[in-house]
């Protein structure tokens, strides 16, 4: 029987990434529409195409609702949802551990850190208010990594995968303490930032959207060339060795890839949990194991999450406003649980 699921989804690869791609761009739609505003479908598509020709838009169609404020931040959730995801696929296929992704490794926490920091002081940097923290957020989830990768070697020159996860767990838990103290002190900033540090889109720009679109096409760029080295790794490390695959340093590269491509989504968005924590294995159930067809599936699951849970943040309570991360947490356990379940009831 799994040999037969496992022929059907190499077999319907295509039309299941047809059907994603699909899926994705009538959610991005339907998100643009719905909020606190209801918009038209009609009206959403005409703003939008006559933009991107240098068309005139009509003057009863909401141009400034849809260019400005909605375009840019569905743009922006598609891209982080589609990175985190990915990033959470290649961590999972990497240290051979479902509960592994950016947040178990504790560079989600550290960029979150660099972030709220450069937000409590104020950090800038000539010539773009925004520049200082997307730094400063990259920054320190690079030195998370190096410091985690540091001690892990130290206790296990392997760099075996549960020392690694056992120090990000334990790192994660002490930066997580650090970023309270500091929104308990920043107080003109409190507010702001004890909403940033559960995730928001709000009030993003398309400056934002350019650098997503840059982090995730580089970053994924590299993740997906490492595709091959990540089936090997399913099969053990020293095997993984005895075919060629030089471990150490593909574990390197993918992580310090992942790292910058958290820091990128982590300053813009601040920490959104379970993205990259569910969506692999949703996209596994669709695909199947191999990260040929893996990685890109969860790309579009992860944008098409992220944009539903972007969506609902903003309408359930209308005109209040949800943290993203609320709506993630609280669907991805039950997911998350439902998945775990079904794992170990099939094993």
């Amino acid at each position: 029987m799994k040999d037969v699921r496992r022929l059907r989804g190499e077999r319907f690869t295509l039309l299941t990434y047809t059907l994603l791609a699909v899926g994705l761009l009538l959610t991005m739609l339907v998100c643009v529409c719905g909020g606190s505003v209801r918009i038209p479908p009609r009206d959403t598509v005409t703003a939008v195409w006559n933009a991107v020709w240098g068309l005139p838009i009509p003057q009863n169609i909401a141009k400034n609702i849809i260019l400005n404020v909605r375009l840019p931040r569905v743009l922006c959730v598609t891209l982080a949802g589609a990175a985190l995801s990915l990033c959470g696929a290649a961590m999972q296929g990497l240290l051979r551990n479902p509960l592994a992704d950016g947040s178990t490794m504790g560079v989600s926490s550290g960029a979150a850190l660099g972030a709220v920091l450069a937000m409590a002081t104020g950090f800038t940097l000539p010539g773009s208010s925004y520049g200082g923290i997307m730094v400063t957020a990259m920054a320190f989830a690079f030195g998370s990594l190096v410091l985690i990768l540091s001690l892990a070697y130290a206790l296990d020159r392997s760099l075996a995968t549960s020392s690694i996860i056992l120090i990000g767990v334990i790192y994660t838990m002490f930066i997580s303490s650090i970023i309270s103290l500091i929104i308990t002190f920043a107080s003109d900033h409190t507010r702001s930032l004890s909403f940033w540090t559960l995730g928001s889109f709000s009030g993003v720009k398309y400056d934002q959207v350019k650098l997503l679109c840059l982090a995730l096409i580089i970053c994924g760029g590299v993740l997906l060339r490492f595709s091959p080295e990540l089936n090997a790794f399913a099969i053990g490390e020293e095997n993984a060795r005895h075919i060629g695959v030089n471990v150490k340093r593909v574990k390197l590269i993918i992580l310090i890839t992942v790292s910058v491509l958290i820091g990128v989504c982590v300053s813009i968005s601040g920490t959104i949990s379970f993205v990259g924590l569910v969506m692999p294995h949703i996209s596994r159930m669709l695909v199947g194991p191999n990260h040929k067809r893996l990685l890109p599936t969860s790309l579009f699951s992860g944008a098409i999450f992220l944009l539903l849970a972007d969506l609902t943040a903003r309408t359930l309570l209308s005109p209040i406003e949800l943290s993203i991360g609320v709506v993630t947490s609280l669907v991805g356990a039950v997911a998350f649980v439902v998945i775990f379940y079904r794992t170990r009831k099939g094993r």
